[in-house]
This record gives structure tokens, sequence and C-alpha cells, in this order.
């Protein structure tokens, strides 16, 4: 794969942080990602000295600025989970300490679930719900300088579940996906449905 990619439907190119991680076939529509083994975007906000997870900012990225305005970015993701933590994530970044992960990922009780991570500084992580399937669809939306994200379990009806800022650069904040395995040996995560609509999302709460 090239380092700067050109999707179907994306008005503005992507840039692949990491060489061959990531296949797209326009024809398609879809993009697959296979994640590394211990990859992973997380700052830990309890510091180094903490027992809990360490700070690692080394999952592949395929990112890209958006057009400046309003817009509805969406996919449908799904994860050959295998570990826990495995994910396939739609992303908000900044820089390495200014970034927002929206996460379908691997839970420790092996469920798949619908997790969100903002990182200003240090990241937070909070869990929204569980999934019957091993896909789901997630959208990020621009309100302002406000970031929404939305997730579907068929593409139509919408849940909110975190809005956000990651401060006033927008016009510096680029958009894409991720995909990661922090525990385990690497995942495969395939993005489809892939849209990207500039129109300012109506309802903020109902996701209409």
């Amino acid at each position: 794969m090239a380092d700067t990619v050109e999707l179907r439907g994306l008005p503005f190119p992507l840039s692949a942080s990491h060489a061959d991680v990531f296949r797209h076939d326009d024809q398609a529509g879809l993009v697959t990602a296979t994640a590394p083994g211990h990859t992973d975007f997380y700052v830990n906000p309890a510091g180094a000295d903490s027992a809990d997870a360490e700070t690692v900012v080394n999952a592949p990225t395929l990112l890209g600025l958006p057009p400046a305005g309003d817009f509805q970015f969406s996919a449908r993701i799904t994860v050959d989970f295998r570990s826990q933590y495995d994910a396939g994530v739609l992303m908000v970044w900044f820089d390495e300490r200014t970034w927002g992960k929206f996460c379908f990922e691997f839970s420790p009780a092996g469920e798949p679930m619908v997790v969100s991570v903002v990182t200003r500084g240090v990241s937070d992580d909070a869990n929204a719900f569980t999934v019957a399937d091993r896909s789901i669809w997630l959208r990020v939306s621009r309100i302002d300088r406000v970031y929404a994200y939305h997730a579907s379990t068929d593409g139509t009806t919408w849940q909110l579940i975190r809005v956000f800022t990651l401060g006033d650069q927008v016009s510096e904040h680029r958009i894409g996906f991720e995909a990661q395995s922090p525990t385990g040996d690497g995942c495969t995560v395939t993005f489809t449905d892939i849209r990207f609509v500039p129109d300012r999302l109506a309802e903020l709460r109902d996701g209409s």
C-alpha cells in the first residue's frame, strides 16, 4: 500500500503510519488492517508507577486532514477478536498527547464492546455497551469545535456515546482508522460502508 491513499467517498487523502498494515479495495469499498501484536494508543493517567496498563502510543493509523467545517464520518467495523483489548477504531488525532479513539473492542469479559478514549495529556477510558455480533457501525461527527461519537447496531438508528473537544485547533485535526492488539499477537480489522458527509449533524442526542 502506498504511503498516501485515496479512498472513494473520502474527499481527502490518507497517510499510513506503518507500511504493509492497511490494504484497501475501492471496488469493494473496504479497508483492512492487520494490527501487530502489543500495539495501542493509551497514556496512563496514573503515571509510570501504576500497576495498570502502561503508556503505549504505537498502533498503526491511516489518517488524513478533512475539509474545514462540520462533517459526519462513519464506517462499519468488523474485528476477528482474539485477545483482550483487540480493537478496530475510528480516530481523531492532533498529536501524541491529544487524540480521541472510538473503539470496537474486546472486553476483559470476552465480549465485543463499544469503548471511547479521549486523551488530553493523559487518557480516560469509558465503556458504553456490549454487542452480540462482531460488527458495529461507528460515527464521528464534528460540530464547530466539538466532536460527537455515535454507535449503531444496524447502521440506521444511532446512540450517542460521547461529546468532547480536543481544543480550538480543529483545522489541524486529522481523522481516519486505527487497529490495535495491546495484549495479544495481532488481529484483523475490516472497515466497510465508509462514508464522509460534509453536513452538520441535525440532532446531537438522537444522532439524526
